[in-house]
């Protein structure tokens, strides 16, 4: 039986695809370039400085998350600082990511603590209450959205590698908006169920 090895007549069926012979000439031609091809379109150094912006704002959501995790108290809180946890564990997980897409295109991943704040899209807001806190978060993670779907646009076929991670990372976030808002919403009726029953008890005591 013979193998069925496509030669030049079989390249031609896929007209987009370069030949296989040029691809690996300009592979070893740039072979200090990495992960930099001929075919990256992107302005290599708006993307960097859109990932070390996006770092920033994953770390100080890291931050922030781990500070509501060790902040919230109480019975209501138990269920939801666990949720405080996963999702700083899982916005550490995309800062690894977006670290390791900035050293393949030979860039630096910026973590001086200094600045972090000002690269950072969101805002590090503290909130006093449980109910504060899990807004402060849902409105980090609208911003996180809105601003990673304009690099998206923004990046589009320039840099696919860059912009199917920022895909992944956006896919999250916006779990973590719906289930702050969800829990946003149990914690506003919990209150306004406890305001009705201590007028009514006041009432009654009257």
């Amino acid at each position: 039986m013979s193998a069925n090895v496509p030669g030049a007549e079989g390249d031609r069926t896929y007209p987009f695809l370069s030949e296989i012979a040029d691809i690996r000439r300009r592979a070893r031609q740039h072979i200090a370039d990495g992960a930099i091809t001929l075919n990256f379109t992107a302005d290599r150094e708006v993307v960097l400085r859109l990932l070390n912006e996006a770092l920033a704002t994953e770390l100080v959501c890291v931050l922030r998350y781990r500070r509501h995790y060790f902040m919230a108290t109480g019975s209501v809180a138990e269920a939801i600082k666990h949720e405080f946890l996963k999702h700083s564990q899982e916005e550490q997980a995309h800062a690894d990511r977006l670290a390791e897409r900035i050293v393949q295109l030979d860039g630096a991943p910026n973590l001086n603590p200094q600045g972090m704040v000002d690269r950072s899209h969101s805002e590090y807001a503290e909130g006093e209450t449980l109910a504060d806190m899990v807004e402060e978060d849902l409105i980090a993670e609208r911003i996180a959205i809105e601003s990673y779907r304009e690099i998206i646009q923004y990046i589009a076929d320039k840099d696919t590698t860059t912009r199917r991670l920022f895909e992944s990372i956006l896919a999250v976030e916006e779990e973590h908006a719906e289930e702050l808002a969800s829990m946003r919403q149990d914690i506003l009726r919990r209150d306004r169920g406890n305001t009705a029953n201590r007028a009514i008890n006041g009432g009654e005591l009257q």
